[in-house]
Formats: structure tokens, sequence, C-alpha cells
């Protein structure tokens, strides 16, 4: 490394912010992740033994997975190499190869490449692992936010293992601002801080698991506000808010907390929860969410988990779906609101849905029946030489407009797709149809 460039990352280290420099070093120092990570616990004992295999460090932002990588380098006898594939391709990844194959030619040691963010590679960046991979050239360790079952090709993936890791709780995340406050080489120890409890709570709970969240807050906080008379930093609540940028919800159309979010919003309501419904509503809203997508989710959620049990839940749900695109947001909220707490709170039956699945896996799997031959067309000249339409009973020339009579195809003559619940207005609708069943012709 030249003088200017020694000059440069010098420069970078002393201005990199907080949470960069209070990366622990060791596996002693790491925070969070014991169901993995703590002592004796499956990678502790992989990583204390230099035991690496080829793995994928799956979780949200600001838990760790770059730092678990470089403690790994810092104790692994193994060659370390680290690409980010935003900015690596193909090209790089052949040069790391390379040096792989000759590690392992001529000194008997094998590499570890650590790649960052590893689901923005694309098929074919993946497929040239692979081979290296399976050989065991390279021992490939990639991290993620994103569901690596989506996003890393199959064939890869067998290849690894996953290890998921969690949002950091409430107890880790005071351990990072407590340490960053006491540390003077690294972290605010050179600083006299008092932070109330207040703020503390605050910062800690807005970070939502984010160590980098929480450590930036809070030297931003420091930096930027002076001391009282007697050289204290005093940190209270009103200074902590301003020192967060406006918090987020951690969503992406594209991602896993898209999915769950939306799933949790929909058995909100399928279970009756009209709170829990509106608490999901409100993060999609809050995150941007397309309001008519959110409209389409309970439409569909009115017809497959309502049902007839309130027949009116759909019409409240297509009529929500056209004021909020007559409307737009923000006002639109209220609408979706409505439209999803009616969803929540009326009565359930999933009768219909159950009913149609069961008619197609018939019609999928079993001989198409045939169309009976009272019930073929018999509106054109010539079908009754046919004989289409003949004995076919008019149901309102009958009393209450029914008669008897076999609509099905003859296999399936003894069929029962849609059976009505007991639940809210297929009640009535129950009894009405075994008032009819057991009408006399």
């Amino acid at each position: 490394m030249d003088f200017f460039t020694l000059n440069m990352e010098s420069q970078l280290e002393k201005e990199a912010p907080l949470a960069d420099r209070m990366r622990p070093k060791t596996l002693d120092e790491f925070v969070g992740q014991s169901h993995v990570l703590g002592k004796g616990k499956f990678l502790w004992r992989v990583i204390k033994a230099d035991r690496i295999n080829s793995m994928i460090l799956y979780g949200p932002p600001g838990i760790g997975k770059t730092t678990l990588a470089a403690i790994i380098a810092n104790t692994t006898h193994k060659d370390f190499k680290k690409l980010s594939a935003v900015t690596s391709g193909v090209k790089e990844l052949r040069e790391v190869i390379k040096s792989a194959e000759e590690n392992l030619k001529l000194y008997n040691k094998r590499t570890i490449l650590f790649i960052d963010e590893i689901h923005r590679f694309n098929k074919a960046q993946q497929d040239a692992l692979l081979p290296y991979v399976e050989r065991g050239i390279i021992i490939l360790i990639g991290a993620t936010t994103e569901n690596p079952y989506f996003e890393v090709n199959k064939a890869l993936l067998s290849r690894m293992m996953v290890i998921p890791l969690y949002t950091l709780n409430r107890e880790e995340i005071s351990i990072l601002i407590d340490r960053a406050l006491k540390d003077k080489k690294r972290g605010l120890g050179k600083y006299n801080v008092n932070i109330d409890k207040e703020a503390m709570d605050y910062l800690i709970t807005i970070s939502d698991g984010d160590g980098r969240i929480a450590l930036n807050s809070l030297e931003i906080a420091v930096l930027s506000t002076p001391t009282d008379e007697k050289g204290v930093i005093n940190i209270d609540l009103e200074t902590i808010m301003e020192s967060l940028l406006v918090k987020t919800a951690k969503y992406d159309k594209n991602s896993d907390e898209h999915y769950d979010t939306i799933s949790a919003f929909i058995k909100s309501m399928r279970g009756s929860d009209p709170d829990a419904t509106l608490y999901w509503l409100a993060k999609m809203i809050e995150a941007g969410e397309d309001p008519k997508f959110i409209a389409r989710r309970i439409i569909i959620c009115a017809s497959e988990d309502v049902g007839n049990a309130d027949p009116q839940a759909l019409n409240v749900a297509v009529s929500a779906f056209n004021a909020v695109d007559a409307i737009g947001m923000p006002e639109g909220r209220i609408i979706l609101a409505q439209a999803a707490c009616y969803v929540a709170c009326a009565p359930k039956s999933n009768a219909c849905y159950m009913g149609i699945n069961k008619a197609l896996n018939d019609i999928k799997n079993k001989p198409i029946g045939k169309v009976p031959p009272h019930l073929k067309d018999a509106s054109y000249k010539g079908a009754r030489n046919l004989g289409q339409g003949i004995g076919y009973k008019y149901p309102h020339d009958y009393e209450n407009s029914y008669v008897k009579q076999q609509y099905l195809p003859d296999e399936f003559k003894n069929a029962r797709y849609y059976i009505p619940t007991n639940n809210g207005y297929e009640k009535i609708i129950k009894e009405n149809m075994a008032k009819l069943i057991d009408k006399k012709e």
C-alpha cells in the first residue's frame, strides 16, 4: 500500500460512522444471535474449530452479518477474500477462483470467499460459483437480507447451509450503546455523555433491532449537542428524536417483508382481529404500498374467508376498491380501514372457496362427466331429434321455484361441493337448502 492510499484509508477510518468503528473484532465481543453463536452452539463451534463450510447468513440489516464474516476472517487459518455483489462481476469472481486454485495447489490452503448482498448476483454469476463450491475449491459465505430460497439458485443453495439471523433484542441494543459510550478509542468514551432513561428507551425502541441505526443515531446526538457549563453532553428525548431520520417501515415490494406483512394482514382479517388488521394496514400505508393492491387483497378475503356468511362483505370490499381508485391517498386510508375492519369483523365461511377447489380437483383429476341430456341446449331446430332438452323441468313452474332433478353428470350425481356452515347469513342459506332438498316432488 503506497503512502497516498494509506493516508486515504486512515482518513476513512477516522471518518467512519460509529457503527463501523465499533464492529466487534472477536467472537466473544459479538452481540446477538445466541441461537447459533452462543457458547457451545453450532456456529460458535464451527468457527472455534476452524471448520467453516459454505453458508448463507440471512437476516435483516444492522444485525452483524458482515461483522460475523469479518470475525471469521480474523479467526480462520484460511485465505479470506471479500466481494460485494453490488460492485463485483464475473471477472472479479474468476480472479478470486484462480487465486483459490493456486492456494490449494501450492500451499494446501483453502479460500473463504465472502460475498455481501449475494442476492444481487444474477443467475450467470451464481452459476459461475457452483462448480467451485461443489468441488470445495472455495468456501462460500454469502450475506443477504432477502430470502435465499427465492433469490439464490437452487443448485447453489443445496450445497450451502442457510443460517437465519434475527433482529437484536432490547437488551442487546442496550449493550451496544453502553459499549459505545464507554469505549474511548473507537467509541464516544472521550465525551462526557449523560443520556436520560426516556431518551435511551426511545432510542432502543426506534432502532427496531438494528444496531447500525442505534449507534449512528447516538453519534449524531452526541456530536451535535453542546456541552453544559460542567462539560457534560446531556441527551434527552427531544435530542434523540431530532437526531433520527424519519423512521420507515422495513418493507420493500420485492422483499420478504412485503409478503410477510400482507400475509399477516390477510390472516388478521381471516382471524377476526380488527386491531391487528389495522396495525398491518398502517404499516403497508406508511411504507408506501399501492392502495389498490391492498384493496384487492381485501376483496379476495371478503370472498374467500367471509363468503356467504355475510355476502355484503364483498360489496363493501369492491366499493372500497372503486372509492380508493377515485379518491387516492391519503384519504383512501380511511376507506381501506373501513373495508378491512368490516371484513375482519364479519362472520366467516370458506365454504364457497373449498367448494370450488373440490370441484376443480374433480375436473382436473377425474374423467369429465357428460352433460345430462335434459340439460343440453334445445334452442335450435332439430335439437329434440337428438334427444336434447327432453325431460327438463322448468323450476319456476313449481312451488317455491324448485323441483328435484339431476343437474350433475351421472358420474358425479352424489357429489357435494358447497356445504354451507352455520355462520352468519350462511346459516339461513343452509336452512333454506335443507327445506328444498326435503321437499317432495
